[in-house]
């Protein structure tokens, strides 16, 4: 009778953790890409950097490249 109770108390934490190994995938990720929309259009609103007018890409590109050369380490140590 153990051995049974043993090997059910087994499967019944194999089970759990199977169980919580199986999520669902992030539907998120899928409701922020917008193919019809190009990223440089942005939001007219109050979070946007600045020098950078929504629907101009070429401030739009230099935008993006001041905001990666701010997050090398290699230029903020210099």
């Amino acid at each position: 009778m153990k051995l049974n109770l043993k090997t059910l108390g087994i499967f019944l934490v194999a089970g759990l953790l199977l169980v919580a190994c199986s999520e669902p995938p992030e539907i998120a990720a899928k409701a922020a890409k917008r193919p019809d929309f190009a990223p440089y259009m942005g939001a007219d609103n109050g979070f946007m950097t600045k020098n950078w007018t929504p629907g101009n890409l070429q401030s739009w590109t230099e935008a993006i490249n001041k905001r990666n050369q701010n997050q090398s380490e290699y230029s903020r140590v210099k």
